[in-house]
């Protein structure tokens, strides 16, 4: 029982507030009628001196998601979303689907239709109230989070947050979700406790130090390693080590669909995005936190070959299938493992010298003669109409000497961009819910406003964003975004399936390949305008440099968004 002597806030309030005390900075909401409870908790949370996350109104919840995701990108620290009942929650779905695919923690909030239909304050008023009840609610999100409870009494509004904010961020990190009933966020509850500090820590995983020598005594002894890494180093520190790490051993490092940096784009053994060559000859692969490491259809292990997977989730349990051969698992915070690693192989060094020197010279001429190969590819994209890689070069040039991020969904080539910090790129999920790049790289420009952040996308990728409504967010909150579409007026990533599937068939030798075309293509830059952001169109090479210049002096000195659609080739 509530004891009714202590000071009382509604329950909507006190979730609120105690969103502050464990951490939460934002909280990206889409309201709704189940909202009063919630909106009047700010106003009286605030009223009363509580201190609360800053709530922002997104006015889609997929650009909530995605903001949450990109804010948790630019900070490590997780954020908290609020839609409307069931279909609000709808919109949620995907952008919980790409955070569960990264691991990134989230709080998912939604409203729950009242249960009661007369008799109790936050009861039913509108016909909606019947229309959006759902048996299970939770059931649409329940396969991408860690964890979901439907909030039943006032009182658990404190320990409730504690837990699903605990949860989310275990290892491995992941979204949660909370259901939040009309009726209950309206009843009081203790407001004593509200800024006390969490009374549930977080649970870590780490490798056992008898694996950690395991796999450093498997590095000592193999003739061709080969590290693989998709989702980067884990830390500033992680990247550094693992650089290191891969130059004191001559390792090749592929970055095969790379969602964030792991090594340098230059670094002497950094051998691009292919691990064919490499596989084809590799004893050992050192799988740094990927959830395909290469593709069992078109690429072949060497018979004997060890495999070490290291990560959050290195088996990526959540995924029904994923039977990547695994001889030595290494769960914990990657950069963690791998800083842990290379100090245990360290000791192996003195007595591996002829060999390490040797191969790091083989590799190192490959990694350079691949570099020079695609740099030379991407300038002789110039036209008549650009190439993605060309339009890759350029903006490399833009940003040189700028602390600057890029993200890019269907957008901006990695291999073509010289980049040598660990949080300068960040790719789509393979999960490939789309309309994440834009939204993400709004919360990540909320986190670093200092920061130059680039947003590249195709035009599919575009619209899938819902553009109208991240441009209001873009101006309502005063963050000057860099945007750039590059429009080729189809599914780029769709046409390239097919023809790796059916290289010889129908589809690929038909004047128009069906279900591809995006054509005609609307003019973006009028989309971006309705919004005041400041917008260029650039269709030839030689004007894509002064435009590029021109639209970071936008955003960099006059703060404002600047979005350039660049025309380029199928």
């Amino acid at each position: 029982m509530m004891d009714t002597k202590a000071p009382t806030i509604t329950a909507g309030g006190a979730l609120l507030a105690r969103l502050k005390a464990v951490g939460v900075d934002y909280i990206f909401a889409n309201s709704g009628t189940d909202f009063p409870p919630i909106i009047e908790g700010l106003a009286e949370a605030s009223a009363k001196q509580i201190p609360l996350p800053k709530a922002i109104v997104i006015p889609h919840e997929n650009a909530a998601m995605g903001m949450a995701h990109g804010y948790y990108l630019a900070t490590g620290r997780a954020q908290a979303v609020m839609a409307h009942t069931n279909v609000g929650l709808a919109n949620c779905v995907i952008g919980a689907i790409n955070a569960a695919t990264e691991h990134v923690p989230m709080l998912v909030f939604s409203g729950r239709t009242p249960v009661v239909e007369k008799g109790r304050l936050g009861a039913r008023t509108v016909p909606i109230g019947w229309g959006q009840e759902m048996r299970d609610q939770a059931a649409m999100i329940r396969e991408s989070v860690k964890w979901d409870y439907e909030l039943k009494f006032p009182e658990q509004a404190v320990d409730i947050v504690d837990r699903a904010f605990a949860i989310a961020n275990s290892t491995p990190r992941g979204p949660v979700y909370l259901s939040l009933p009309r009726e209950v966020l309206c009843e009081p509850c203790p407001s004593d406790e509200l800024e006390a500090p969490a009374t549930i820590a977080a649970a870590s995983a780490a490798p056992r130090r008898a694996d950690i020598e395991a796999a450093a005594k498997l590095l000592s002894e193999a003739k061709n390693p080969l590290i693989i890494a998709q989702r980067g180093a884990g830390s500033a520190e992680g990247f550094e080590t693992l650089s290191r790490l891969a130059d004191d051993w001559g390792i090749a490092i592929c970055q095969y669909w790379a969602i964030q940096l792991a090594a340098p784009t230059d670094h002497p053994m950094a051998v691009g995005g292919d691990p064919a060559e490499w596989l084809a000859k590799a004893d050992l692969v050192l799988v740094i936190d990927s959830l395909a490491p290469w593709s069992p259809d078109i690429h072949a292990l060497k018979p004997g070959c060890k495999v070490v997977h290291i990560g959050e989730d290195p088996l990526y349990a959540r995924f029904p299938i994923r039977n990547f051969p695994c001889d030595l698992a290494l769960v914990g915070d990657t950069a963690d493992v791998i800083i842990e690693l290379a100090d245990a192989a360290s000791s192996f060094l003195p007595r591996t010298e002829t060999a390490r020197n040797a191969r790091r010279a083989e590799v190192a001429t490959a990694a350079a003669k691949r570099r020079s190969t695609i740099l030379e590819r991407a300038a002789a994209g110039r036209g008549p109409v650009m190439s993605k890689a060309f339009v890759s070069t350029c903006l490399s040039k833009a940003i040189e000497g700028r602390d600057a991020a890029i993200l890019s969904e269907l957008g901006v080539p990695l291999e073509e961009l010289t980049l040598q910090a660990p949080d300068t790129w960040y790719q789509e999920p393979h999960s490939g819910g789309l309309g994440w790049c834009f939204p993400a790289a709004l919360g990540m420009k909320l986190a670093r406003p200092d920061r130059l952040i680039v947003a590249t996308m195709g035009d599919g990728s575009y619209m899938f964003s819902n553009p109208v409504a991240c441009h209001q967010i873009a101006e309502a909150a005063d963050i000057p975004l860099l945007i750039l579409v590059l429009n080729n007026s189809e599914w780029g990533a769709v046409r390239q399936s097919v023809l790796g599937v059916y290289p010889d068939g129908y589809a690929a030798k038909a004047n128009t390949m069906p279900l591809v075309s995006l054509a005609p293509t609307p003019d973006f830059t009028k989309v971006a305008a309705a919004s005041r952001a400041w917008t260029a169109r650039v269709d030839r090479a030689e004007d894509l440099a002064g435009a590029l210049a021109a639209a970071i002096e936008q955003v960099t000195m006059h703060k404002t968004q600047a979005l350039v659609e660049i025309r380029i080739a199928p």
